[in-house]
């Protein structure tokens, strides 16, 4: 099941993307795809509702915005050097824990949408990423396996960072991931029931039609579940939170001499099944 918002920012209408390319709306069923939502049975209702034939396609689809596909995050928690290829890049040494920080859940954007290079950047960067989106209340999980019942899917992740401001300006890394429009995020959240995997997927990136990143999820040092297991143990995952889960090698910080993200670049990037993103990036 793909599930997507269309609309202006904040006017998102719910909707799911059938095989057939046909744009079912939701709205009947829910005010928005969000944490209440995903906690409180919504894809089984969506099932209930497609069986007795009660959904119709939503009108005019084809001229909205994408949106993001979850609304209003209450948190998004990422995993930094999840790749070994990685942290090798950027000379760091391999984790022997998940490094874990925080992004401010304001970035998140639709997956089309213009992300803006901060005032005084030189270094802004690109990460492809895959998302995990929580489903149910994860505390204090007894081990990995029981994270998959907390997932309720699965979501192509841009970890836009600027890397001054991440490495130079502070001990932490908050300053270079919170700035605005740094979380494109969709075009689809994709329940867990419909990937078979999330351990064998393929993640690209292109800037300017030039391939830079090119890995795959199996190459994690901690994977989906393990991180979701390790997270509880320190923080209460709620239904609606976000977790980037890392990037592969092919960063502009790893790759001596290549450009950083200027005005006017296009970056494009996708995960197998998972759908594929577009953004111009401008100047704020």
């Amino acid at each position: 099941m793909r599930l997507m918002r269309l609309g202006a920012p904040e006017e998102e209408t719910p909707a799911m993307l059938c095989d057939d390319g046909t744009l079912l709306d939701l709205s009947p069923l829910t005010a928005d795809i969000d944490g209440k939502f995903l906690s409180t049975g919504g894809t089984r209702r969506i099932q209930a509702a497609l069986a007795a034939g009660e959904l119709r396609e939503l009108a005019g689809a084809d001229g909205l915005r994408v949106g993001p596909p979850i609304a209003r995050p209450g948190k998004v928690v990422c995993i930094g050097l999840n790749y070994r290829d990685h942290a090798a890049e950027t000379g760091a040494d391999v984790p022997q824990r998940p490094v874990v920080f925080m992004k401010d859940p304001g970035t998140v954007v639709g997956p089309y949408d213009e992300v803006l290079i901060p005032r005084g950047s030189t270094r802004t960067d690109w990460e492809v990423e895959l998302a995990v989106v929580i489903g149910a209340t994860a505390r204090y999980l007894v081990g990995p396996e029981a994270a998959w019942e907390c997932i309720a899917g699965y979501a192509l992740s841009h970890d836009v960072s600027e890397r001054e401001f991440q490495l130079d300006f502070s001990a932490q890394w908050d300053l270079g991931k919170s700035c605005e429009t740094f979380n494109p995020l969709g075009p689809w959240l994709v329940t867990a029931g419909t990937v078979p995997d999330p351990r064998s997927l393929r993640l690209r990136l292109s800037v300017n039609g030039e391939e830079r990143q090119n890995g795959y999820t199996k190459n994690m040092i901690f994977d989906v579940p393990y991180l979701v297991w390790y997270l509880s143990q320190y923080m209460v995952l709620r239904p609606g939170d976000v977790i980037n889960t890392g990037t592969p090698a092919g960063v502009a910080l790893g790759l001596p001499g290549t450009p950083y993200l200027r005005p006017g670049d296009t970056v494009e990037l996708s995960i197998d099944g998972l759908g594929s993103q577009r953004q111009t990036f401008v100047q704020a």
